[in-house]
């Protein structure tokens, strides 16, 4: 075992650099996983019901109010109360229909998380419509006849498109291979 002479400096090797694992993510991926902490923090079960409002309420109602937040009594999950920011003139309307609300969101829950809505009057953006993202291309008949009973827009669009990307493709997929 030789020894090193303590006066030479030590002359580190660079190590090669180690290839990252996983497939490159798309910011919103992960996005849901920082904002659900936030949302939890400020009084959200479910990020869903920020981004999911105009399909809980309407579009009508959802252009006029947003959640802020759900309270729930200490230690329980249910009998909370829905906080809500309304523009202006129209909280007097939303509190009319404050028991259609409950029951929708509940709804959406599946089970009674909401007893009250609190209304607070302010500004409320105006939500950009979300189109679902077009089909790519026509669904082959026998695809399509299960896809017309999906209610959501958005799950349709996608199942539709991967499916017409299953009816795309030719034989056994090529994984790899060399090119000659």
């Amino acid at each position: 075992m030789s020894k090193r002479d303590p006066a030479k400096p030590v002359i580190k090797r660079a190590e090669p650099e180690k290839a990252r694992g996983g497939r490159a993510r798309s910011v919103a991926e992960l996005l849901p996983d920082a904002g659900r902490a936030a949302f939890r923090r400020f009084g959200f079960v479910q990020s869903a019901v920020v981004s999911r409002w105009g399909e809980i309420v309407g579009p009508r109602y959802a252009g006029v109010s947003a959640p802020e937040s759900i309270k729930f009594p200490h230690g329980q999950r249910t009998g909370g109360t829905l906080s809500l920011v309304v523009r202006g003139a129209h909280a007097t309307m939303m509190q009319h229909i404050a028991p259609e609300i409950v029951e929708r969101v509940n709804r959406f829950f599946g089970y009674e998380a909401i007893v009250r809505v609190q209304i607070r009057q302010g500004d409320v953006p105006v939500p950009a419509p979300r189109a679902a993202p077009p089909s790519l291309r026509p669904v082959p008949v026998e695809l399509g006849a299960s896809l017309r009973t999906i209610a959501d827009p958005e799950l349709k669009a996608v199942l539709e498109a991967l499916a017409a990307g299953v009816a795309a493709t030719r034989g056994a997929p090529i994984v790899g291979g060399s090119e000659g």
